[in-house]
C-alpha cells in the first residue's frame, strides 16, 4: 500500500493538471505554464509508475486533455486522437531512441520528422472525397463538432484531389480522416491585431488562443474573419485504400490529395539524424511564419510502430522533443491578485517591461502563494522571467545579489480585491480561492452559468454566451437578478450583443425582431422558481459542494434556513462531508453578501417544495464530546473530547472553567493548556456556542420515530454501461431512495455492480476484485420488489 504522503501528493496533482485542462481546454483561459504542467504530469505518471494502486480511474494519465465545453456537438472518434510523450533535454531523446533500437532491432532507425505546431488539434473526416465533418480532439475519445468553423479555413479543401495512385499514394479512400492543426500565421496574427485596436475590438493574447478561440465561435461568420490555416500530420480512420507503409509516404500521399503538410518534414536516421533536425529548426524558429514549440520524432515504419504499440495517452514510437524555455531578467515593480472565473485567487508580478520569447511581457504568473514563499518574490526584486511553453510568462526564480535594502515579504491579502469577500485557502490546498462565490464580479459568469445549468435550476435555454452578455451590459449582477428580466430585458440585450459584435440580422435592420426565444427563456426562468433543496444547495455553487454532497446536505438537514444557520463543525455529522467540506460551506455562509443574495432569490419567489425534518439518524452524533471533536482543536483527540463531555454538561459550562478543571477532567498537561487557549479565543468561543445551540435546535427537531432502513441502506453501489429501461440518473434515483450511495468507481467495499451493455473498465474492476454483478434484469426485478 502507497503511504498517506504518496497518497496526498497524487491526488495533489490529479486536482492540480485537471483544473489546468479545464481551464486550457474549455474556458480557453490558460493559467499554468505548459513546462509546469508537464511536469506536474510526468510527476505524477513516475508515481503511479512506482505504485499502480496510486493510479485511479479518473488520473489525467489516462485521458489526453480536458472535456467538451458543450457548445458544440459532441463527436466521438472512430480512432482517439491520443497526445505525444515529451522529451525536454537531448539525454531523454537519446533514450527513446536506445529503446527503439533495443526492441526494433535496427540499429539507425528512420523517423519521420516535423515542427510541432502551436495551436489547435483537429481531426477532419472525408468520405468519398468529400469534407463532411471536422471535430477538436476534446479529451481524445471525443471533441467537438466544429465543421462549420473549419470549412471558412481556405488551407482546408473542400474536395481531395485524385493523387493518381502510384507511387504519389493510393489515391481516394472511401473514408479518410485526417489530423492536423490549425494554427494562426504570425502575419495574420498581428494584421488582426491591428485590425481590432483600429476598430476597438479586443485584441487576441498569441496566435494559439487565437487559433482555438476562433474555431469555438459559434458564428462562423466571426471564424471565416480569422486568419487561420492548417496542416496535416497524421491519420485516424481510413477505408477503401491501402495506406502507405511509412508515416512519409502517408505524408507525401496528404500531400497529393490536396492537403497541406510541412514544407519542413523530413526524415532522419538514428539519434544524430533527429538532433541534428531539432537544432536546425530551433536556430530557424524566431524566422519562421508560424509558432513552434518543438519538434516531432515518429518511427517511419508503420510494421514498426504497430510492434511497439502504445501505452495509456501516447504511442510508444513517437516523442516531442520541447524547445527550452525563454529567459530573461527584469525587475518586479509591483504584486498583484487576479481573481479567476472560479474564485482562483493568483498572484502576479508586474514588472519592467521585458522582450522574452519574441513578445514584449510585462506581467508573470506566480501560480500560487507557497510559490511566491519558495521562491521569496518582493517589489523590487531582479528576477528571471520564462516564457515557458511560449504562453504565459512566469517568474522563475529571484537575483538575490541584486535585492535592494528595504523589502519585505510579500504575503496574500486577506479580502478579495474584487467584492471584499474572505479570502480562504483550505489545509492541504494550494489554490486560495474568493469565498463571495454569489457577489464576485469576477465569478459571476461562471456562477451564472452554473446556476443555469441542466442539474442545477435547470434554466432550459441559457447557455454562457447569454450570460456573458447580460454581464456584459449590466443586466445581471448576481443569480437573484435572473428572475427580474422580462422579454424586453433579453430583446435588448440580444440589440446591444448584435450591434456591438456587427452581426445585426437584416430582418431586425427592416424592424422585424423575433421575441419567441425571450418568452421561451422567460418561461424557464419561471419554471425554475420550484426546485428541490439538493438543486438549490448545489446550484449555489459553493465549492466542494457538488450534487451527491448536496443531496446528503438536504437528505439530512432537511430545511434551507436550518443549512444556512449551522455552523461549519457540525456539517461533519453528515456522512461523507469531511473537514476540508465543512469548513467550505461555513465560509462561503459566513460571508454577507452570499446570504444576502439567498435572501434575493427566495424573495424572487424561488420556492424549495421538499422540505422536511432532519433525520433521525443525526441524534447519536448530536452530543457535546462529538461536536468538540469536530471543532478541530489541537491536541484534542476524541478520548479527550468525551472526557470533557463526561465532566462538564454543555458549552457554556466549559468557557467558565479554569486550565487546571481540565487537568482534573482526565486531560494531560499539554492538552489542557491548548484547549484553554484555544477557548479564550473568542473567534472560537462564540462559534462554538453557536455551535452547541443549533445541536440543541436540531436535536429538538427530530422526528420521534426512527425512519426505517432502506434493503441498500449503508451499500455502495457503481452502474456502468447502457441501460435499456432508463437512463443513468433515473437508476440511481431509485436505487438512492432505497439507501444506496451510487458511486462513480469500483472498490473492494463496493456492494455490487449494476453491468448494463457495453460496461467497459468498471465491470473489469468489479470482477477483478470479485464484487458480486448484476444485469439490468436482477436490478429490475429487485426494484419491482421494492416498489
Amino acid at each position: 500500500m502507497p503511504d498517506n504522503a504518496q497518497q496526498q501528493r497524487a491526488a495533489e496533482l490529479r486536482r492540480l493538471i485537471d483544473d489546468a485542462n479545464h481551464r486550457y481546454h474549455v474556458l480557453d483561459d490558460p493559467a499554468l505554464p505548459d513546462a509546469e504542467y508537464d511536469r506536474l504530469l510526468r510527476e505524477l505518471g513516475e508515481l503511479e509508475a512506482a505504485d499502480p494502486s496510486l493510479q485511479t480511474p479518473d488520473s489525467p494519465t489516462l485521458r489526453v486533455g480536458g472535456v467538451p465545453s458543450g457548445k458544440f456537438p459532441t463527436v466521438r472518434h472512430a480512432v482517439p486522437m491520443l497526445s505525444l510523450g515529451n522529451a525536454f533535454s537531448d539525454g531523454e531523446v537519446s533514450e527513446f531512441v536506445a529503446r527503439i533500437v533495443r526492441e526494433t532491432g535496427e540499429d539507425a532507425p528512420v523517423f519521420s520528422v516535423e515542427p510541432k505546431f502551436d495551436g489547435l488539434a483537429i481531426s477532419l473526416r472525408y468520405e468519398d472525397g468529400l469534407f463532411v465533418r471536422g471535430a477538436t480532439r476534446g479529451d481524445g475519445a471525443s471533441g467537438e463538432d466544429v465543421t462549420a468553423n473549419l470549412r471558412t479555413v481556405k488551407a482546408i479543401p473542400l474536395r481531395l484531389r485524385d493523387a493518381g495512385g502510384g507511387s504519389a499514394g493510393p489515391g481516394i479512400p472511401k473514408v479518410l480522416e485526417v489530423r492536423g492543426e490549425v494554427y494562426m500565421p504570425r502575419a495574420g496574427f498581428e494584421a488582426y491585431n491591428a485590425w481590432a485596436l483600429a476598430h476597438g475590438a479586443k485584441p487576441l493574447a498569441n496566435p494559439r488562443n487565437g487559433a482555438a478561440g476562433s474555431l469555438r465561435q459559434l458564428d462562423p461568420a466571426i471564424t471565416a474573419k480569422r486568419p487561420l490555416a492548417f496542416f496535416a500530420y497524421s491519420l485516424g480512420e481510413v477505408e477503401g485504400v491501402r495506406v502507405p507503409a511509412t508515416h512519409s509516404g502517408v505524408l507525401a500521399w496528404l500531400r497529393g490529395l490536396g492537403l497541406p503538410v510541412s514544407p519542413l518534414v523530413e526524415c532522419a536516421s538514428g539519434l544524430d539524424g533527429v538532433l541534428d533536425y531539432y537544432r536546425r529548426i530551433g536556430e530557424a524558429r524566431d524566422t519562421l511564419p508560424y509558432d513552434i514549440d518543438g519538434v516531432v520524432y515518429k518511427l517511419d515504419s508503420h510494421e514498426l510502430q504497430a510492434d511497439l504499440g502504445f501505452v495509456s495517452r501516447a504511442p510508444r514510437w513517437a516523442i516531442a522533443h520541447k524547445f527550452p524555455a525563454q529567459e530573461e531578467a527584469t525587475i518586479v515593480e509591483a504584486i498583484e491578485v487576479n481573481v479567476g472565473r472560479t474564485g482562483a485567487v493568483t498572484p502576479w508580478v508586474l514588472m519592467q517591461p521585458v522582450h522574452v520569447g519574441g513578445v514584449t511581457v510585462t506581467r508573470a504568473t506566480l501560480h500560487n502563494a507557497d510559490q511566491v514563499a519558495r521562491l521569496d518574490v518582493r517589489v523590487g526584486d531582479s528576477v528571471i522571467v520564462r516564457r515557458a511553453g511560449d504562453v504565459i510568462p512566469e517568474v522563475l526564480r529571484v537575483i538575490p545579489e541584486r535585492r535592494p535594502d528595504g523589502t519585505t515579504p510579500w504575503g496574500m491579502p486577506e479580502r478579495c480585491p474584487v467584492c471584499g469577500s474572505e479570502i480562504v485557502r483550505e489545509e492541504g490546498e494550494v489554490v486560495a480561492r474568493c469565498s463571495g462565490e454569489l457577489v464576485c464580479p469576477a465569478q459571476r459568469v461562471q456562477g451564472l452559468f452554473h446556476f443555469a445549468s441542466r442539474r442545477a435550476m435547470d434554466i432550459e435555454g441559457l447557455g454562457e454566451r447569454l450570460i456573458q452578455a447580460l454581464v456584459d451590459f449590466d443586466q445581471v449582477k448576481s443569480i437573484a437578478d435572473l428572475y427580474g428580466l422580462g422579454v424586453e430585458d433579453f430583446v435588448e440585450m440580444k440589440r446591444r450583443a448584435d450591434e456591438r459584435d456587427g452581426t445585426t440580422p437584416e430582418t431586425v435592420k427592416s424592424g422585424k425582431v423575433a421575441t419567441k426565444w425571450a418568452e421561451n427563456l422567460v418561461a424557464a426562468i419561471a419554471r425554475s422558481r420550484e426546485t428541490t433543496l439538493e438543486r438549490f444547495l448545489f446550484a449555489l455553487g459553493i465549492e466542494h459542494v457538488g450534487e451527491s454532497t448536496a443531496k446528503a446536505l438536504a437528505a439530512w438537514l432537511g430545511d434551507l434556513d436550518r443549512i444556512r444557520r449551522t455552523p461549519w463543525p457540525l456539517f461533519k455529522r453528515v456522512p461523507d462531508i469531511g473537514d476540508e467540506v465543512a469548513r467550505s460551506l461555513g465560509h462561503f455562509l459566513d460571508q454577507p453578501g452570499n446570504q444576502a443574495v439567498i435572501d434575493a432569490l427566495l424573495a424572487a419567489g424561488v420556492r424549495i417544495a421538499d422540505a422536511h425534518p432532519p433525520s433521525p439518524k443525526l441524534r447519536e452524533g448530536l452530543t457535546l464530546a462529538q461536536l468538540l471533536a469536530d471543532c478541530g482543536i489541537p491536541k484534542l483527540t476524541p478520548l479527550r473530547a468525551k472526557q470533557l463531555a463526561d465532566a462538564f454538561p454543555d458549552a457554556a459550562t466549559l468557557l467558565d472553567q479554569e486550565r487546571h478543571n481540565f487537568v482534573i477532567a482526565g486531560l494531560p498537561d499539554d492538552a489542557a493548556t491548548a484547549f484553554a487557549a484555544w477557548l479564550s479565543d473568542e473567534a472560537n468561543a462564540g462559534p462554538l456556542l453557536a455551535a452547541a445551540a443549533m445541536q440543541a435546535e436540531l436535536l429538538a427537531a427530530l422526528p420521534e420515530d426512527e425512519a426505517a432502513a432502506g434493503p441498500l441502506d449503508g451499500m455502495t453501489v457503481v452502474i456502468t454501461g447502457t441501460l435499456d429501461s432508463m437512463g443513468r440518473d433515473e437508476a440511481k434515483a431509485k436505487l438512492e431512495a432505497l439507501g444506496a450511495k451510487v458511486s462513480g468507481s469500483v472498490s473492494k467495499k463496493t456492494g455490487f455492480v449494476v453491468a448494463g451493455a457495453e460496461a467497459g473498465s468498471k465491470l473489469a474492476r468489479a470482477t477483478e476484485l470479485g464484487v458480486e454483478v448484476w444485469d439490468e434484469a436482477r436490478l429490475l426485478a429487485f426494484l419491482g420488489e421494492h416498489a
